[in-house]
């Protein structure tokens, strides 16, 4: 009973420690849809609860959690993809809250919010979370060159959509 109550201890620790970057990660992956954020950190969570006596396997738990939290949202993209519909603006309660310019984090949560959710997963995984080519491929499940082709799509449709707008936002 003790070894459980440990465990229960241990996985407390972590998903106190790791639930704020979940919620920017999946924020960021929502296009800014606070309550789809939470839902999302909510069932990765769960699904990490599930396996955590298992984790000793794993060597990077926090890393696991991430690729746990897109494939959930990849999974609600396509489970919800035909009944619901992304709203056009985001309140600044709703967002995520970093230091910055309201308006630059709006404008990009906006023009990640009009990619595909398999681009804006590439997105955020190599640029927000700073992962590898081949992470993001192994998360993905998809090639090195697929993650290649998405990114650089991605990037250059945020590109049309931002403008010259990002640079004035950004000064």
């Amino acid at each position: 009973m003790g070894t459980r109550q440990s465990r229960a201890e241990e996985f407390r620790e972590f998903a106190v420690g790791r639930a704020g970057q979940l919620f920017r990660s999946a924020s960021l992956l929502t296009g800014g849809d606070a309550h789809l954020a939470e839902d999302l950190v909510q069932e990765t969570l769960a699904r990490m609860y599930l396996v955590w006596g298992r984790m000793h396997r794993i060597d990077n738990p926090a890393a696991y959690a991430q690729t746990v939290l897109v494939r959930t949202f990849l999974a609600h993209r396509r489970k919800f993809s035909s009944r619901e519909r992304p709203v056009d603006t985001v309140s600044d309660a709703e967002s995520p809250q970093r230091a910055g310019d309201p308006a630059l984090r709006v404008a990009l949560l906006d023009a990640l919010s009009r990619l595909a959710p398999r681009d804006r997963a590439v997105v955020v995984l190599r640029y927000w979370e700073d992962r590898s080519i081949a992470e993001t491929a192994a998360v993905l499940h998809v090639s090195s060159a697929a993650v290649r082709t998405r990114a650089n799509r991605a990037l250059a449709r945020l590109r049309e959509q931002l403008g010259s707008s990002i640079t004035e936002l950004a000064a």
